[in-house]
């Protein structure tokens, strides 16, 4: 299961790493000033309160594992010698800038969009009266950078390769197709309404002209090359099962509902089922392994829930007419996108959640 992109740099803690004298003293007057900052000095150099370390590899490991954002006060070389080992992929690495130790240029080295790197370093360079320095082609031509764009909607991206392809084509001035029926993205494209020209309806995009493509939704299909396919977290599937059902089971139903009705699992926001199965121990083991909320709800709650398939057999087990589609309209609070779906033990039906919510 995909994970949500990282979060800004200033939600994360800093640590403001430095090796020579004048590098302490830097350190120590942008942990005084810069919130969220920590330092990190050689132990020779530390005084009590300061953390310390003897080898600067353990440093960086320890920030790339505890998801710590840097500021290295030292050659941008040596920082690449450290880093190198440790890079995941753009949407797991922390930010890294590099110092130099008068503090004159906060250079943006890694992560930049999504880490928050290009953030951090005009943060610390605003600090010390310094200079920000950003090398990201979209930042320069005062472009959208759609990996920060999507986690900012609260979005997913499927595909990272999309990403390049589509900012490839913006910054060869190409047109770019959007396809976002709800419009997720209209408030953080609201600085750019020349950039992109707008499809409506997926399948007429997919019945057109090949070209870049930003597609904001839960629909699969088989996807043609250029498309950036971000997914929003908007579906329910609400589920019913026996006692005792394991959690494969109810996951391969799951996954069955959504491939047969052509929807992605990363716009799963959560399960939601009656109170009576809040401690089912496959149900909480399917939330826990599809990474969302076990959402749930009384009898009395779902039994006033309207639904297109009432049942008296449910109503005399558990006291409500529906569990799978009650639970998964009640949590929504939007329509029904796929009536219950039985198997020997798992019933679930998807809901999409109200937007805006």
């Amino acid at each position: 299961m995909t994970k949500p992109l990282l979060m800004a740099t200033g939600m994360r803690p800093i640590r403001v790493v430095a090796l020579t004298p004048a590098g302490v003293r830097l350190a120590r007057r942008l942990c005084q000033t810069l919130e969220g900052t920590e330092c990190w000095l050689p132990a020779s150099w530390a005084t009590a309160g300061e953390h310390t370390f003897d080898r600067l590899t353990d440093v960086f490991a320890e920030a790339f594992t505890n998801d710590r954002d840097l500021v290295c006060i030292m050659a941008a070389g040596i920082v690449v010698r450290q880093v190198a080992p440790l890079l995941q992929g753009k949407d797991r690495d922390p930010a890294v800038v590099v110092l130099d130790q008068e503090g004159r240029f906060a250079v943006s080295l890694l992560s930049g969009h999504l880490g928050g790197a290009n953030e951090l370093a005009c943060r610390v360079a605003a600090t010390l009266g310094g200079t920000p320095v950003i090398t990201t082609a979209t930042d320069i031509q005062g472009l959208p950078a759609l990996d920060l764009l999507a986690a900012q909607a609260g979005l997913i991206i499927e595909n990272p390769t999309g990403v390049k392809e589509v900012s490839m084509a913006l910054l060869a001035g190409k047109p770019v197709r959007l396809v976002d029926p709800e419009d997720r993205l209209a408030t953080v494209l609201a600085g750019y309404p020349h950039l992109f020209h707008r499809e409506a309806a997926l399948e007429a995009a997919l019945a057109g002209s090949p070209q870049p493509t930003v597609y904001v939704g839960c629909r699969e299909r088989s996807w043609p090359t250029g498309w950036l396919r971000l997914r929003p977290r908007s579906l329910i599937a609400g589920v019913g099962c026996h006692r005792g059902t394991p959690s494969l089971e109810i996951l391969d139903h799951i996954q069955e509902v959504f491939r047969q009705a052509g929807l992605s699992l990363l716009s799963l926001k959560a399960l939601a089922t009656i109170a009576a199965k809040k401690d089912e121990p496959g149900l909480k083991e399917a939330a826990r392994r599809l990474e969302v909320e076990l959402l749930w709800y009384t009898a009395e709650e779902l039994e006033h829930v309207p639904v297109p398939h009432p049942s008296a057999q449910v109503t005399r087990h558990v006291g409500a007419k529906s569990v799978s589609e009650a639970a998964a309209l009640k949590a929504g609070q939007g329509e029904l996108l796929i009536p219950k779906h039985k198997s020997a033990n798992v019933t679930v039906a998807v809901a999409r959640a109200i937007w805006p919510s």
